[in-house]
């Protein structure tokens, strides 16, 4: 009687340790499925089983991000993209469904004179339609006209959808999900099927769910891609359905997420955790309505932080420059404030945060932003200690004291510049020159004299900005005059006119960007106002600031900084 208690005892802690754990990881291949608990190999932690597997990356940037509101790219578009994607490592590279529009079946035309040397072509589509023979259905069809040796299939997962969207069976949808795979196994092709609206579907029928991705595995899909379509699924919930589904599943696992609850990342991330081994998502998350689960953050989290086998330093390295470059190409701003890429990620600008980080970087960075291509930066404000200034002043190569009375001076200049609208963050390049000014160590390359703008009105809709100017350089006076699409860019082309011909270097100099903001709207039209520009040469960007109530003087300050900052370079 004792024996049998103790032996139940025993049973009912073994219960218990293992519910404490609650952490299963399914090591997937294509053949098999190895279930392992985490109290099995008590001496290794789960990062280094995960690390046994393989992740691949599945960009969809080219289709899916092309729904981003704003986006239009051309064919060369996608096949630049389609070149920088290669060189990170990316697995699978999704170019469109050719099915939809000719653009796409362009790009699968010339993409094949592309040499690329890692990344697999896939072509995008859905099951085949309702109730005809699939050598009958365009879309498949034109799918396999595409040539890829890669096609991704849509097929619905969610019974409200089948019934509501599709107004067919479930059976018939079942049987649309197995043709259409069987066919293109047949076909030699490489079938990634994603299983649509599959969270949604799972939660309101499960076996039905569940039945779709089984038809699809028993067709002979190569990968079952979990989608959630309407991005509402947060990341316990992910976990709990792919731990209760992944037993029964031989083919490999993908996860395919939306950021419409900004769970996307995390979402992905929590499917690899779950045994994933197909991450879909795009670069700097474009997508339509809220985007997709962006590959500039998942990629560095899988590497760095989850320890997986997915793509080498050397690429990881190359993450922040073709999260811009892709930027650029969109014709979209990236957003300065993206997790691991973007310019503010690892940007300081809390005195006690920069002494702090000047002692050990680690104290308020969470990975060295070197691993991903990008750099620490300390920012100027009115909330800077000295620690931020002397960091700036190592930067450009000043050795200062901090307890001299110049740093002193310099930091309250600062604050009250700052108090009259400058802005430094945006503007380093101007800050920068103001250092060097106040410690006296700077010459400006010329002085202004005079400028008179003026603006000839033609018709109702058309006018005319002319803008006369007279600088000094070394001692002599120059004039000259030019017509500009505004009084900016009149007084650029009037400036450039003298100093390209004294100063070559100016040439480089290409104005990207040109921003204007009302500091205090209660003032009305005298205002002030601040300007922000940023110019670029063919090795690197930067910003200048000027601030006045008139905005033709602020746009000329700010100007005037960036010519001479490109001279002191």
């Amino acid at each position: 009687m004792t024996n049998t208690k103790n032996r139940e005892r025993g049973s009912h802690k073994k219960r218990e340790a293992k519910q404490r754990v609650g952490i299963y990881f399914y090591f997937k291949t294509k053949s098999f499925i190895c279930q392992i608990n985490e109290s099995d190999m008590p001496h290794k932690s789960w990062y280094n089983f995960l690390n046994m597997r393989k992740i691949f990356f599945y960009d969809t940037t080219l289709r899916d991000g092309a729904q981003t509101e704003g986006i239009s790219f051309t064919v060369k578009d996608k096949l630049k993209i389609t070149a920088l994607l290669d060189a990170i490592g990316i697995d699978y590279i999704e170019g469109g469904w050719p099915g939809s529009n000719p653009k796409d079946i362009e790009f699968f035309k010339e993409v094949k004179k592309l040499k690329l040397k890692h990344a697999k072509i896939t072509a995008f589509s859905s099951t085949k339609r309702a109730n005809i023979k699939i050598e009958e259905d365009k879309n498949i069809q034109t799918l396999l006209e595409a040539d890829t040796p890669v096609v991704a299939i849509f097929g619905k997962t969610w019974d409200f959808h089948v019934t509501e969207a599709l107004k067919t069976t479930l059976d018939e949808n079942l049987n649309m999900i197995k043709e259409t795979v069987s066919y293109l196994k047949s076909k030699g092709k490489e079938v990634v099927f994603d299983a649509e609206h599959f969270f949604d579907g799972y939660k309101n029928n499960p076996e039905y769910a569940v039945k779709c991705l089984k038809v699809a595995e028993d067709a002979g899909s190569d990968v079952l891609c979990l989608c959630d379509t309407n991005g509402g699924c947060l990341a316990f919930e992910v976990e709990k359905i792919i731990k209760e589904i992944m037993p029964n599943l031989k083919a490999s696992v993908g996860i395919h997420a939306h950021n419409d609850s900004e769970t996307a990342v995390s979402v992905s991330g929590m499917a690899v955790y779950c045994g994933a081994s197909h991450v879909q998502g795009t670069i700097n998350g474009y997508g339509e309505r809220c985007g997709n689960a962006n590959l500039c953050s998942i990629i560095p989290i899988l590497k760095l932080k989850m320890k997986t086998d997915c793509v080498t330093d050397e690429a990881l390295k190359k993450l922040t420059e073709i999260s811009r470059h892709v930027a650029e190409i969109a014709n979209l701003p990236q957003s300065a404030h993206q997790p691991f890429v973007g310019r503010s990620a690892f940007a300081h600008k809390g005195g006690i945060h920069v002494s702090a980080i000047l002692k050990n970087p680690k104290t308020y960075e969470h990975i060295q932003p070197e691993l991903v291509g990008n750099g620490r930066r300390v920012t100027i404000s009115d909330q800077s200690g000295i620690s931020n200034l002397m960091y700036k002043a190592e930067k450009y190569g000043l050795k200062l004291d901090s307890k001299s009375k110049e740093v002193k001076s310099l930091i309250q200049k600062l604050k009250q510049l700052e108090h009259e609208g400058y802005q430094f963050e945006e503007g380093e390049a101007s800050f920068e020159l103001l250092v060097k000014k106040t410690l006296g160590i700077y010459t400006p390359f010329f002085e202004l004299q005079k400028y008179t703008i003026e603006i000839i009105q033609k018709t109702e809709e058309s006018f005319t900005v002319k803008a006369a100017i007279k600088i000094k350089v070394s001692g002599k006076s120059y004039e000259s005059e030019a017509i500009g699409d505004g009084p900016v860019n009149a007084l650029d082309a009037a400036l450039r006119k003298v100093l390209e011909g004294i100063y070559p270097a100016i040439k480089a100099i290409k104005l990207m960007d040109y921003k204007v903001r009302v500091l205090d709207s209660k003032e009305g039209t005298a205002a002030r106002v601040r300007v922000i520009i940023e110019s670029c040469d063919e090795d690197k960007c930067w910003g200048t600031v000027g601030v006045s109530t008139n905005v033709i003087e602020a746009s000329y300050l700010a100007l005037v900084d960036s010519l001479e900052y490109k001279l002191v370079q």
